[in-house]
């Protein structure tokens, strides 16, 4: 059986970001990647956006790890040549109802780290003359990123320190032997593979794998639920530079509007809970019907918004840990000191702002594996 120090399973954002700093540690790693190439779920599925930091608990992983990453990887592309711009986020509230949400999560973010600037609605007009809003908050650090070229500038990282990417190579089972971890990897040719780290970054695989760890408690096993969200682009050219976000929702942050780098827009996305099964089975085509409700509520922010302009995109699927009526969870990060077994790392629930806190997260499996992520970043 072949043996290398460390293997991570799943070729997203996170997983290639963990992967990098494993390598660049000195350490022989794999990336295990089940489908015929990199960030195809989750980390290819969602609004491109660069995230302040602005709704999550105080104290939480996502609120620390989202305002660590984000300062990451602004530094990141720069250094790497990967488009990222700060265009700003303007987050609106469309009725005098919604002031107080609005002034929640300011407070929310203000116990991040996260400044914004509050403005009313004179001020939020002159910013976008075609928002219609009684008043809203401004979000500078907001951007938006090409998260493809980001992967594979982490992908070429990882190689660059000696680590390796194998497509076509799902991790099916994971079990403990004298020397750590044996991964059972499917594919054209079935093998095991052993390593003394394991981490498990498989997105909406993750609970799965998880549950085929001899081991591992089941109590170490989150359930497992997943809530799509649908996209739809605009035909023609949105007259907005900023990102507008209504207030948040639950489950989600509402229908907003995201530009992508060519000045684009797209919105979404919507909640769709989808009931209990397996990743596999997820149907990622976009229900045209589902645009009706969009124009209301993109036209409570800009109600010149044109009848039949919007046109099915695409969808993602979010990895939640609870359901519809639960309080949205935080990441999970499981190491050793969770479950008790030595060189595993299981990821669950990396959602938004996954993407964001990518290379944050994968600092902090370093820590979780004691190690000083310093020294690989």
């Amino acid at each position: 059986m072949d043996r290398v120090d460390a293997i991570v399973i799943g070729a997203g954002v996170i997983g290639l970001a963990v992967g990098r700093a494993l390598a660049r540690r000195g350490l022989e790693t794999i990336v295990l990647e089940r489908e015929n190439a990199i960030g195809t779920g989750t980390s290819s599925r969602n609004s491109e956006v660069i995230h302040a930091g602005i709704y999550y608990p105080r104290g939480s992983l996502k609120a620390r790890l989202c305002v660590q990453g984000r300062q990451l990887l602004y530094a990141y592309c720069a250094e790497h040549s990967v488009t990222a711009r700060r265009c700003g986020k303007l987050i609106v509230a469309t009725s005098d109802a919604q002031r107080p949400k609005l002034e929640a999560t300011r407070a929310a973010a203000a116990g991040n780290g996260v400044e914004l600037q509050a403005l009313d609605a004179q001020a939020a007009q002159a910013l976008e003359p075609a928002l219609q809003c009684v008043a809203a908050l401004l979000s500078p650090e907001t951007g938006i990123v090409d998260s493809h070229a980001l992967m594979l500038a982490l992908q070429g990282d990882l190689e660059a320190a000696g680590g390796a990417l194998a497509l076509c190579s799902p991790a099916l089972a994971l079990h403990c032997d004298a020397d750590g971890h044996v991964v059972e990897v499917g594919g054209a040719a079935p093998m095991a593979l052993g390593a003394r780290i394991v981490v498990n970054a498989a997105g909406l695989w993750a609970p799965g794998l998880a549950a085929r760890t001899a081991g591992l408690a089941p109590g170490h096993v989150p359930q497992a639920r997943h809530a799509k969200g649908n996209y739809f682009s605009l035909s023609g050219r949105a007259p907005f530079s900023h990102l507008i976000y209504p207030v948040p929702e639950a489950a989600g942050l509402g229908v907003h509007l995201t530009l992508d780098l060519a000045g684009q827009a797209r919105f979404g996305p919507d909640v769709q809970w989808l009931p209990p099964g397996p990743p596999d089975a997820i149907d990622y085509r976009v229900d045209p019907a589902r645009g009706e409700s969009f124009y209301a509520e993109i036209r409570r922010y800009w109600p010149a918004l044109p009848d039949g302009a919007l046109q099915p995109a695409y969808s993602g699927v979010r990895p939640k840990l609870g359901g519809p009526e639960a309080a949205a969870a935080d990441f999970v990060l499981q190491g050793p000191a969770e479950h008790g077994l030595a060189g595993l790392v299981n990821l669950f629930g990396i959602e938004s702002p996954g993407l964001t806190s990518s290379l944050a997260i994968a600092d902090e499996v370093l820590r979780r594996l004691g190690m000083d992520a310093g020294s690989a970043a």
